[in-house]
């Protein structure tokens, strides 16, 4: 995959489609117009599910237009409500869970995700991952909702006794060397089966992604 600093997303998909297999339940967090979501749909194939949440009305339509046109509806539950309320509609364990932060592409950017909320959301869902299983955050501190998220999600993250890694930034460039967590560049992405094959597969992996000279996600 060749180097890009506003690539995030695809960093975290890198492990994510290591991560998740047939059969596999899992939650896209921040489901926009749905790419994620039926990127999702198709690594669960016919026996997995995902569920997809985001507060806005267009986007669950958009979603559900997305995934009729492919075939895909049926493995997946749309539910509009907010993500930090994610326990009241989904039982666990899940196998993986993705965070795409910030505002939905095309759309106003006054209505993004926010920092109480984000951190409420990423500990249900921790609560609600599986054993080895895989949560991927996608940050985007170019703009102050998100810088705010990044910060707290690093600290956050730390204290969760959990496999942290973070994609992204310089390793001279702060918030990294302030929490002096190790830094990942896409090359040394893992190789194919890392995921499955690491040395302890029972702990939970939480990885940070984030581009600091981008604003916007683009699903």
């Amino acid at each position: 995959m060749p180097f890009d600093m506003k690539s995030a997303r695809h960093w975290a998909q890198e492990l994510q489609k290591e991560a998740i297999l047939p059969g596999m339940r899992v939650i896209d967090a921040t489901m926009g117009n749905g790419h994620d979501t039926q990127w999702l749909c198709e690594l669960v194939g016919e026996t997995g599910h995902v569920y997809a949440f985001d507060i806005q009305p267009s986007a669950v339509e958009h979603t559900k237009s997305r995934l009729e046109a492919a075939g895909l509806l049926d493995r997946a539950t749309l539910i509009c409500d907010g993500h930090q309320n994610v326990r009241k509609h989904v039982e666990g364990p899940v196998d993986a869970v993705l965070f795409n932060l910030g505002w939905l592409p095309g759309g106003d950017h006054s209505c993004t995700t926010r920092l109480e909320t984000t951190l409420a959301a990423v500990s249900e869902c921790l609560e609600l991952l599986a054993p080895g299983g895989l949560m991927t955050i996608c940050a985007y501190p170019g703009h102050e909702e998100g810088a705010r998220e990044l910060n707290a999600l690093l600290d956050w993250a730390e204290n969760q006794g959990c496999v942290f890694q973070v994609y992204g930034g310089k390793p001279d460039q702060r918030p990294l060397q302030r929490h002096g967590a190790p830094l990942r560049q896409p090359e040394n992405l893992l190789p194919a089966g890392a995921f499955r094959d690491r040395q302890e597969p029972g702990q939970a992996v939480i990885t940070v992604a984030f581009a600091p000279s981008s604003c916007d996600n683009v699903v």
